[in-house]
């Protein structure tokens, strides 16, 4: 055993966490933090959910995020996007009326570089860190405890916080000051999009070139064209199935921050702003909640 586990074992007995926001994503991560020994009390908007999750974790729950906070040496955030983001932390009851002094804010919801910038202007006048920290790897990542956490702020609170995040995450890196994590996540949104446009087009063409489509991804995934999507979604593509993972809807969003932020940069993104209007085009068929990897349906539906 490491030397370190009991200095360990102390530091989680001693550190109090809240989490806020009990999604597909949230609500594997903060049982990750409470299974490793973190006390953890946790918000959601919808109670049934936070109950569902003392019930299968353990932990506290609370009726407001400012409860959450009350006695909080850390504060995460995992929500949908930047109104929900403003309402739990600057709102009303949000998690800044309570959070105390040389505390940590750390927001995991995939949201704008301005927010961030703005969590971190409030924070500073109450003497609280804060970092900006999107994930990826998806539910099977949260679940796994296997996510990429991208983080933007300064070093001292990184350092600070880089253990518990580690309890869900695969890697963890500092990616530059405020706001750099969100803009890491949408380059990472724009490399998805790209790649499973690519993969869309290249299972419809075998398809329709009278392949068979499992023997080509077989043969492909071999080579150059092997990516993660091409391994764990290309048979579920194939057979027409959309109900895992990262929704449309949620993309759409993702996608808007990225091009909103390329305008800001003067980035030309002309792929990226084209595969935006395909999943426009899905969301129009009906699949907004279906997974990313549905852009193949489109082409589907364009070749009848």
């Amino acid at each position: 055993m490491s030397t370190d586990a009991p200095q360990d074992e102390a530091r989680k007995q001693n550190l109090t966490l809240g989490f806020i926001g009990l999604g597909a994503m949230g609500f594997p991560m903060a049982g990750h933090l409470q299974t490793a020994g973190y006390a953890t009390t946790v918000f959601n908007r919808s109670p049934d959910k936070a109950s569902r999750w003392q019930e299968t974790y353990g932990g506290k729950t609370a009726l407001t995020p400012a409860a959450s906070a009350r006695d909080a040496d850390v504060v995460f955030v995992c929500v949908g996007n930047d109104d929900d983001v403003r309402e739990v932390t600057l709102g009303n009851q949000g998690v800044l009326e309570t959070l105390k002094p040389g505390s940590l804010l750390i927001d995991h919801t995939t949201a704008s570089a301005d927010l961030a910038q703005e969590l971190q202007s409030a924070c500073m006048e109450k003497d609280i860190g804060f970092l900006d920290a999107p994930v990826s790897g998806g539910q099977a990542g949260a679940e796994l405890g296997q996510l990429t956490i991208m983080v933007g702020g300064d070093s001292t609170s990184f350092d600070s916080a880089k253990a518990v995040m580690a309890v869900y995450g695969k890697s963890v890196r500092l990616m530059g000051p405020c706001g750099s994590g969100q803009l890491t996540k949408m380059a990472n949104q724009i490399c998805i999009a790209g790649v499973l446009q690519g993969l869309s087009e290249a299972l419809h063409f075998s398809d329709r070139a009278g392949l068979d489509t499992t023997n080509v991804v077989e043969a492909i995934r071999q080579g150059a064209a092997q990516s993660w999507q091409m391994d764990n979604r290309s048979q579920t593509m194939i057979q027409g199935e959309f109900g895992f993972g990262f929704a449309v809807d949620w993309m759409r969003k993702d996608l808007g921050l990225v091009l909103d932020a390329a305008d800001k940069a003067g980035a030309s993104l002309p792929l990226t702003a084209l595969v935006d209007q395909f999943y426009s085009d899905v969301q129009n068929l009906g699949g907004g909640r279906w997974d990313t990897s549905s852009l193949i349906e489109r082409l589907r539906k364009l070749s009848r």
